[in-house]
């Protein structure tokens, strides 16, 4: 049983399609791998699954229910989490602050409790605060939680954003070129991070990268999208070696 299914997923804008009849499963506990050429519909993707976006034909199957009709924070609630390709932080606040604050999603205490700052409402903010700690330290950014976000490196500003995400408690994490900019020693340490967030958290993980090494050491399975189309799917080897995806990297090459 897939735990997220995309059908036929097609989303136009004006008369050209970003993304056309895209359709595959992903299933719980997998790092599956999404993977294409700049412009090829990866980004509008994760924009319709966490329906920032809504798709002009197809389906969203999230646990055998159809999101499809939901709104950005229903998908949140529903244990659907994401980073996105450009930095989404509040720069002039602390690690800890950045993190407590993607504890509203999940605030149960209601707005006027927290306004008045009600004896649930405090309660409720000493465990979000709690939490906040508990992410940090598992993400290995601890020791920076009274630091700004503008203040940290680039690798840090991204790991802070996966911790962000994580504030949600997802069991499915969306994660939109997560190393992104980063050397190779940031890079192997943040995919280090994305392989224990599935081993000690169980959480289902979709991931959108350029980065091949990346893509081959963290996924078990990747779809190609190229002008807004799935042009393969299957292991991680054998899709590099597909001739229709190596054509869409690379350009077909002119006879004579």
């Amino acid at each position: 049983m897939a735990f997220l299914e995309v059908r036929n997923l097609t989303k136009h804008f004006g008369g050209l399609a970003s993304l056309n009849g895209v359709s595959f499963e992903v299933y719980e506990g997998e790092i599956f791998g999404i993977i294409g050429p700049n412009g090829a519909g990866k980004t509008t993707l994760f924009n319709l699954i966490s329906r920032f976006l809504s798709p002009s034909n197809g389906q969203i199957i999230f646990k055998e229910r159809d999101i499809t009709p939901l709104r950005p924070h229903e998908i949140a609630q529903l244990g659907i989490g994401r980073t996105f390709q450009n930095t989404t932080l509040f720069m002039k606040s602390t690690v800890l602050d950045n993190v407590y604050a993607g504890f509203h999603m999940s605030y149960k205490a209601g707005h006027w409790k927290a306004f008045l700052h009600t004896l649930s409402a405090r309660k409720e903010d000493r465990i979000a605060l709690q939490r906040a700690n508990e992410i940090i330290e598992f993400m290995g950014i601890g020791r920076l939680k009274d630091e700004l976000a503008e203040n940290l490196p680039h690798g840090h500003q991204r790991i802070l954003e996966i911790c962000i995400a994580l504030a949600t408690s997802p069991e499915l994490l969306l994660l939109d070129e997560p190393v992104t900019g980063m050397n190779p020693e940031e890079t192997q340490y943040v995919v280090s991070l994305i392989k224990r967030l599935r081993g000690d958290k169980g959480i289902t993980i979709v991931i959108v990268e350029h980065n091949m090494i990346v893509v081959r050491s963290l996924c078990e399975r990747i779809v190609v999208l190229d002008s807004g189309m799935k042009i393969a799917e299957g292991l991680p080897q054998e899709v590099m070696e597909n001739e229709r995806v190596i054509e869409a990297y690379l350009g077909k090459e002119e006879v004579g």
